[in-house]
């Protein structure tokens, strides 16, 4: 029985590899085991920022929220308990959105909030 060597195999699976570090800089585009070490690295950082994007978008929204909810006079917190007390059922990004986009619209949700509060 032939010996079996890995030739074929190990070029395609470098090949593979080199492909996904192309414009890495120097060594880690060029030599497999600098740019296999940058992916397993690319990829811990990656699936981390993939939870840590959620985190920075809510942090977002919420100082959106508050810097509309100031200018109408009610800080953030009272702001969104008011929501809750009325039975609104509006999303952090929801929100954050018509503050931006419909100044009008949320000093509505101002008024709502402030009435269910007492």
């Amino acid at each position: 029985m032939p010996r079996a060597k890995t030739g074929v195999v190990r070029r395609r699976r470098h090949k593979r590899l080199l492909k996904r570090a192309k414009g890495f800089w120097g060594l880690r585009s060029i030599s497999y085991r600098r740019a296999k070490e940058t992916l397993l690295n690319a990829a811990e950082h990656a699936y981390a920022d993939r939870k840590k994007k959620k985190r920075d978008y809510r942090k977002l929204w919420i100082a959106r929220i508050n810097a509309a909810a100031r200018q109408n006079g009610m800080r953030y917190s009272e702001f969104m308990h008011g929501l809750k007390l009325a039975g609104v059922k509006l999303n952090r990004k929801v929100l954050a959105d018509i503050a931006v986009r419909d100044p009008e619209g949320f000093k509505k949700l101002v008024e709502v909030a402030s009435k269910a509060r007492g």
